[in-house]
């Protein structure tokens, strides 16, 4: 907790410091896009599908310096697939994070793209069911999210968002198939969005 504490001090120091808080941005974010790579080592008979669809948003504080912060929510429905014998009645998993962004300033990119880096940290959680009641996973982790892209602005209040993340759980277990730790649960997702500056 007290690290915690000082993190947050630090941050806002550091956020005081770059002298232009005053003007910063709030910008919304809805988006859409797809996971790939995905992994998860639960007992399961339904098994992770590699790649699936993914829809959210984010809300970011952004000033003109190189910090700011955001709070992003994803979900992907029929994130598990089912095996040969069980289907499934339902599954998803849906990811909210609070993450730090660091950034070009703006006196550098101007009104071109701006590039930056997230990192950051919060809630997975993890659901499927099968009709037989065999493969059912209802499970809350705690997730880790690392990633960038760039936002673009179109006109003073309308833009373009892309963004590539990796979003895991922070726990490991051994996977039976290839018997090394990995990930409870991970994936990747790339997503674009319509930037919405206030």
């Amino acid at each position: 907790m007290r690290a915690l504490v000082r993190a947050a001090a630090l941050t806002g120091v550091c956020l005081a410091a770059s002298g232009a808080t005053a003007h910063a941005d709030i910008i919304f974010t809805p988006f859409v896009g797809k996971t790939f790579a995905a992994q998860a080592t639960f007992p399961l008979t339904a098994t992770v599908d590699k790649q699936t669809w993914i829809i959210g948003g984010s809300a970011a504080w952004l000033t003109p310096g190189i910090l700011g912060a955001e709070v992003d929510f994803g979900y992907a429905p029929r994130f598990f697939k089912s095996s040969q014998l069980l289907l499934p009645s339902g599954s998803n998993i849906a990811s909210l994070t609070g993450s730090v962004i660091l950034t070009l300033p703006l006196s550098v990119t101007r009104d071109s793209l701006r590039p930056y880096f997230t990192v950051g940290m919060g809630l997975l959680h993890a659901s499927a069911d099968d009709f037989a009641g065999i493969a059912t996973v209802d499970s809350n982790r705690l997730g880790l999210s690392l990633g960038g892209g760039a936002i673009g602005f179109l006109t003073p209040r309308a833009g373009v968002r892309f963004d590539l993340r990796r979003i895991r759980s922070a726990g490991e277990d051994p996977n039976p198939a290839t018997l090394l730790n990995e990930p409870q649960l991970g994936f990747w997702r790339a997503t674009i969005g319509v930037a919405i500056r206030y």
